[in-house]
C-alpha cells in the first residue's frame, strides 16, 4: 500500500522559507564534506612529512647540508622543515655577524621558530572553525525550518471544518525533513572536527618538541662558539 507521500514531492511542495532552509543545509553539508576530505588529506600528509623529516634530521646528517638541501628545492618548505629552516637561518645569521652571547643567539632563533610554528599550525587548522560552526548551528537551522513548517501546517488545519491526519501529514513531514537534514549536516561535521582537532594537537605537540630539541642543539653550538672566541681573546 502506498503512503501517498513522496520525499522529493514534499521538498518541492514545501513553503519557500522551508525550501531555503533545506537549500542552506545542503550547501553547508556539501562545503563541510569538501573540507573534511581536504583536511584529512592535508593532515595525513603533514604527519607523514613530519615523521620523514625527523628520521632524516636525527640520522646524523650535517645541519648545514640539510638546510642547503631544503632551500635548494623549488617551492616553500612546510611543517618541521619550515621550523628548521627558520631556526637555522636565524642562527646562521647571528653566527655570521658574530654578535651576541649564546643566550641572545638562541633567544632570537627561538623567537623565529615560534613565528614559523604559529604559521604552520594556522595552516593545518584552516577550515576547522567552519566545521565547528556547521556542527553547532545546523541542528538549529533545521529546527527553525521544522517549527515554521509545523506552524504553517496547523494554521492550514485551522482553516478547515473537518481536520484529518491526511491533511496535516504532508506539512509535518516536510517540516521534519528540515530537522533530518540539519542533523545530516551536523553529525559528520562534529565527528570530523573532533578527530581533526586531535590530529592538529598531536601535530602541534610534535612541532613544539622538535623546536625545543633543535633549540638545545643550536644552544650547544652557540655556547661552543662563544667559548672558542673567549679562548682566542685570552
Amino acid at each position: 500500500m502506498e503512503s501517498g507521500l513522496n520525499f522529493v514531492d514534499l521538498i518541492l511542495e514545501a513553503s519557500i522559507l522551508v525550501q531555503l532552509v533545506m537549500l542552506t543545509l545542503v550547501g553547508m553539508s556539501v562545503a563541510s564534506w569538501a573540507i573534511i576530505f581536504q583536511r584529512r588529506s592535508i593532515l595525513a600528509q603533514s604527519l607523514a612529512d613530519a615523521k620523514k623529516f625527523e628520521q632524516k634530521f636525527w640520522s646524523g646528517m650535517d645541519l648545514g647540508k640539510l638546510y642547503n638541501e631544503i632551500t635548494a628545492r623549488a617551492g616553500s618548505s612546510s611543517g618541521l622543515e619550515a621550523l628548521f629552516v627558520s631556526g637555522f637561518k636565524e642562527f646562521a645569521r647571528h653566527k655570521k655577524q658574530n654578535t651576541g652571547s649564546a643566550s641572545m643567539i638562541i633567544e632570537g632563533t627561538h623567537r623565529s621558530m615560534r613565528v614559523a610554528l604559529s604559521r604552520e599550525v594556522e595552516k593545518v587548522e584552516s577550515g576547522l572553525s567552519f566545521l565547528a560552526t556547521v556542527g553547532s548551528i545546523s541542528p538549529y537551522i533545521g529546527l527553525f525550518g521544522t517549527v515554521w513548517g509545523i506552524m504553517n501546517a496547523f494554521i492550514a488545519l485551522g482553516e478547515v471544518k473537518q481536520a484529518t491526519l491526511q491533511m496535516v501529514a504532508p506539512g509535518i513531514a516536510e517540516a521534519l525533513i528540515a530537522t533530518a537534514m540539519g542533523l545530516f549536516a551536523a553529525i559528520p561535521a562534529v565527528m570530523a572536527y573532533n578527530r581533526f582537532a586531535k590530529n592538529v594537537e598531536k601535530l602541534e605537540s610534535n612541532y613544539i618538541n622538535f623546536m625545543e630539541e633543535f633549540a638545545n642543539i643550536l644552544h650547544r653550538q652557540a655556547a661552543s662558539l662563544t667559548e672558542a672566541k673567549q679562548n682566542v681573546s685570552a
